[in-house]
Order: C-alpha cells, then structure tokens, then sequence
C-alpha cells in the first residue's frame, strides 16, 4: 500500500497533491506532512486527491485531525479533485457538511 505525496506552494497557498492509498499504513505520514503546513497560523492548504483510489476510516481521521487544527490556529484547507468512491465516504459519515470539498471528480467529469 503506498501513497506519494508531492507538496508545492501556489501563490501563498500550499497544495499537498496525494496518489495511491491512505489507510493505516499511510495515513501517519500523511498527518504529519498535513498538520505541519496547517500549524501555521493563516496557512491555506490544498489537499488534492484526485489520484487517490483507495481510502479508509484513518483517512478520515487524518482530515478530522486537520480540520481541527486549522479551527485551532486560524488556517483553513480545502479538499480538492476527489474520485466518486472518496467522497463517498464523506457523505456517508456527514464529513461532507464540515469539510471544504471543491470539485468532486465523478467518473471523468469534473
């Protein structure tokens, strides 16, 4: 299971741009890359998951993490590009009604 993480600065907002799997095995590396950009008071982070294929409850978790950070420190991050079978997840547990989520990837239409 591996997830690559690539992350660059766009204007004055951080965009972590993810491929693979975030699961158990992942997510640590994930959450630590995350919530060091979001621990930045007035950081703007972009999570871009449009390569992500695969994600499970500790994805979640992470995102929680992160949303929770970003309330605490006065940042934000929106979750960006994600595939039907993600955002399914946020719906399914209500995420989807706390989190910043912009343009959901369904099939090959944007």
């Amino acid at each position: 299971m591996n997830l690559h993480i690539e992350d660059y600065k766009q204007n004055q907002t951080t965009v972590i741009k993810l491929s693979g799997e975030i699961d158990a095995y992942t997510a640590p590396e994930l959450k630590d890359k995350l919530l060091g950009y979001l621990n930045e008071e007035g950081a703007e982070v972009h999570v871009d998951l449009e390569k992500v294929n695969y994600m499970d409850s500790t994805g979640l978790g992470v995102f929680i993490s992160g949303l929770k950070t970003a309330n605490e420190v006065n940042s934000s991050f929106k979750l960006i590009n994600l595939q039907e079978n993600v955002y399914r997840l946020f719906n399914i547990t209500g995420l989807n009604d706390v989190m910043n989520i912009e343009n959901t990837v369904r099939g090959d239409i944007k």
